[in-house]
């Protein structure tokens, strides 16, 4: 495993602060959490694909941001789990127009999961139809955001010149 630069460690703990205090902002309005969520910071969650150094920002970002989650210690870990998975799958990922599937597909299932399970109170017969519900709204929002926001900073960023002299992508 080779060794973070500063400057590529700078950017992992710009990237955890921000998705921090965009999801404690977006709270403020009721989008961070829940059913239906508009989470604008799961827009960075696309960045691994340019930046691989943004995956462990990601992941504390996420993990600071669900500390405040409704639904207790579960979505602390699979939260925070989902967006690490999310992450390493989009820093593999090809091309830049898929770089917003993996997070779409790991929040609506591990996501739309955690919600469910909170809802109905843990192994039921109702958890299936509900883990299905939350998991198509999670998803939807999710991509919205990811594919809105987070296309734009991967055709955005290139162009930035602080962000032309970070290491190519492997």
């Amino acid at each position: 495993m080779r060794k973070f630069t500063v400057r590529e460690l700078t950017l992992a703990a710009m990237v955890a602060a921000l998705y921090a205090v965009m999801c404690y902002f977006g709270d403020v309005f009721g989008l961070t959490f829940g059913p239906v969520q508009f989470r604008f910071a799961e827009a960075l969650t696309v960045l691994p694909f340019l930046f691989p150094c943004t995956v462990p920002g990601l992941f504390l970002g996420c993990l600071i941001a669900n500390l405040l989650s409704p639904y207790g210690p579960l979505d602390i870990v699979v939260g925070s789990l989902a967006t690490l998975i999310a992450a390493l799958w989009t820093s593999k990922v090809p091309n830049r127009f898929l770089a917003p599937l993996p997070p779409v597909v790991c929040n609506a299932v591990l996501v739309g999961f955690t919600i469910a399970w909170t809802e109905v109170g843990g192994f039921t017969s109702a958890l299936p139809m509900a883990w299905l519900v939350n998991g198509l709204s999670v998803g939807v929002g999710e991509l919205c955001v990811c594919v809105a926001l987070g296309s734009l900073l991967l055709y955005l960023l290139p162009r930035v010149s602080y962000f032309q002299s970070m290491p190519p992508r492997r």
